[in-house]
């Protein structure tokens, strides 16, 4: 392949991957508008919207692994490809928890836990997400340490909402059926595994943002 073609394809690698990146987004904003709104509709949109995600991911893998077997990439080019591979696995990670929140939202009944807010917990990890792919688009190694710095944020949110969530089932005293501790339990299961599954968006924006900063300054300082 002449070398022309060759940084062609590596622009349209960066490209694919900040349009995959741009539907992952919009599959996570559509699971958190799902279950805020209890949209069954919307939540099974997600849902099946996944198939796009994994066949965005498997082209672009193939694309990878064609541009480091019949190019043999050193220095810049290989950190590059390599970042670019181990980000689509982080957006697929992502869209898959996007996912998960459809599968909360056709189990929701009710809400258990109106002080609990999963929505600004979702719009914070929502934005890690946004500004981790501007740092790999830009190769801006400072929004890459802001991505890291912002996460603790993002985990104390969650480990305040999942000790609200704890103390309000040991004193809660309303449930006075089988029937109801039952249905409580399944309402406090699902809102744990919502907590959960943003705090790994979170963790996933961090991903990026470490293998971007490798990308641009061969500084491995934020993989772990």
């Amino acid at each position: 392949m002449p070398r022309e073609g060759y940084q062609e394809r590596l622009a349209g690698l960066r490209e694919d991957v900040l349009y995959m990146s741009e539907v992952v987004l919009e599959r996570l904003r559509m699971g958190l508008d799902a279950l805020q709104a209890k949209d069954e509709e919307l939540a099974w949109e997600v849902i099946e919207g996944d198939d796009e995600v994994n066949a965005l991911y498997l082209d672009l893998e193939g694309e990878c692994i064609d541009l480091l077997a019949l190019q043999q990439p050193v220095a810049g080019d290989l950190r590059f490809i390599a970042a670019s591979f181990k980000i689509i696995t982080d957006l697929e990670r992502i869209a898959d928890l996007a996912t998960n929140l459809g599968d909360y939202t056709l189990d929701a009944e009710r809400d258990v836990y109106p002080d609990v807010d999963v929505q600004e917990i979702g719009e914070e990890v929502t934005r890690m997400v946004e500004r981790s792919m501007e740092a790999y688009a830009e190769e801006d190694p400072d929004v890459c340490y802001e991505i890291a710095d912002y996460d603790d944020r993002v985990d104390e949110l969650c480990e305040r909402a999942s000790e609200a969530v704890a103390r309000d089932l040991i004193e809660r005293e309303d449930a006075d059926s089988d029937e109801e501790v039952e249905r409580l339990m399944r309402d406090v299961h699902r809102l744990l595994l919502t907590i959960r599954d943003l705090e790994r968006v979170g963790d996933h924006a961090v991903n990026i943002a470490a293998r971007t900063l490798y990308m641009v300054e061969n500084d491995d300082d934020l993989l772990y």
